[in-house]
């Protein structure tokens, strides 16, 4: 056993530590964390932020880079302390033992479990619309199609981990050109839209309380958390004790990548459409480019638009997969069993397929269900954890006293509170 770890070590030892140059996987991660980022949050972004007012969202807009950066830079500093090749679930343990290991593994799952049902709702609705609205067919039994569609997904993760990346890396190039193309189209439709609430400065107190319930759709909707255990194990593998410094770079581009992106396609949404229109896509539970659909009489947009809404989406939940499953194989085996891997592959796919499909089935609130699981869940785990760690580790205590620490534990903490609000309300 001591050989084979010797020889792990070994392995990751030696690889390269330059930083001379930007390679091409270096390009090929940035855009896959894009791709993980950019899915079922971001095309629920406009109407969420949208309903909240002008005031609120430009706040959030500038809140939007430090928050996510600063945020996931945090996890991936967390994941890199660890021992060499050691996934998230595996730092966790080795810095807060067995018990608390096992507390934040299962915490780790249900922060990006519940992104996967919502991207399987999301994802059965957009199709079914497209079918309804722009190819005038009657879509087949919402279990037939939600079945279909996640058992397709489900084929392409049993490609591997480094074909996920690399298919999502690839999706992401159409992809931003697709939604560049959109954002600048809606430009000559732009009718004012959210600035009609301009005027209406909102009182200091229910400012803060948008803002506050407002939040945790924010970090959702950047989030990409369930990929950064992967990409600080493979930074760590390529450029050993320079991976930090590394690492933060990719993010670096990728964040302003996303930001720039989603903030013009958010507002170009918003000034196009009214308050109620929002309000009406809401209620139909469906994500903004469905709605812009069914909204223009062009042919172009009427199809473009939900197959963008698709590549969005799926992209997305392959992404997030990764880490669901690292968090449910880490529980499995967490509790003694020892299966092997194949069989642990197998089961962990099962679940997912079933307990997706009934969601998909089902059709829960998509907005519902990032306000009350997604965003408050991840932020414990993506703001809180790692900060924490910063304090108690000392593997992480060159971090100390940074003043962004502050900012992503407030952030993470607000976050947190509203999920306790709405549930109270």
């Amino acid at each position: 056993m001591n050989d084979q770890a010797n020889s792990v070590d070994e392995r990751y030892a030696t690889t390269p530590a330059t930083l001379t140059s930007w390679s091409r996987q270096d390009t090929t991660w940035m855009l896959g964390l894009f791709g993980t980022a950019i899915g079922a949050g971001t095309l629920f972004l406009p109407i969420n932020a949208g309903l909240g007012g002008f005031w609120p969202l430009v706040i959030l807009a500038l809140l939007a880079f430090p928050m996510t950066f600063f945020a996931h830079r945090g996890l991936t500093r967390f994941v890199l302390s660890g021992r060499a090749g050691s996934d998230i679930t595996d730092v966790v343990e080795e810095h807060f033992g067995l018990k608390a290991g096992a507390l934040i593994t299962l915490l780790y799952f249900f922060a990006i479990f519940p992104i996967l049902l919502i991207y399987s709702v999301a994802l059965t609705n957009t199709v079914s619309s497209f079918m309804e609205h722009q190819l005038h067919i009657m879509p087949p039994p919402r279990a037939i199609l939600a079945f279909v569609l996640i058992l397709g997904l489900l084929a392409v993760v049993r490609c591997g981990e480094q074909v996920i990346v690399k298919a999502m890396s690839l999706m992401v190039y159409p992809f931003i050109v697709a939604l560049l193309f959109l954002a600048v189209y809606l430009v000559p439709h732009w009718t004012g839209g959210i600035l009609s609430t301009a005027n209406e400065v909102p009182a200091p107190s229910a400012l803060l309380n948008t803002l506050w319930l407002a939040i945790p759709v924010m970090v959702f909707s950047f989030n990409h958390s369930p990929i950064i255990s992967a990409f600080a194990v493979d930074q760590k593998r390529q450029y050993g004790a320079n991976a930090d410094e590394r690492s933060s770079q990719i993010l670096c581009r990728a964040h302003l990548l996303m930001v720039v992106m989603v903030l013009f396609f958010v507002f170009s949404c918003v000034l196009t459409l009214s308050p109620a229109q929002l309000a009406e896509a809401k209620a139909q539970n469906l994500s903004i480019l469905s709605y812009l659909a069914n909204h223009f009489d062009n042919p172009t947009i009427a199809f473009a638009a939900p197959l963008i809404a698709f590549v969005a989406i799926a992209k997305s939940f392959l992404g997030h997969y990764i880490g669901a499953s690292e968090g449910l194989k880490g529980l499995v085996l967490k509790t003694g069993r020892r299966p092997a891997a194949k069989s642990l592959d197998r089961m962990t796919a099962a679940f997912m397929l079933v307990v997706c499909w009934l969601v998909a089935t089902l059709n829960p609130s998509i907005l519902g269900m990032i306000e009350t699981l997604g965003g408050p869940i991840i932020a414990s785990i993506l703001f809180l954890m790692p900060m924490y760690a910063i304090r108690k580790v000392p593997a992480m205590a060159k971090y100390r006293g940074q003043a962004s620490n502050v900012f992503v534990t407030a952030v993470g903490l607000v976050a947190i509170t509203a999920l306790v609000y709405s549930l109270l309300s």
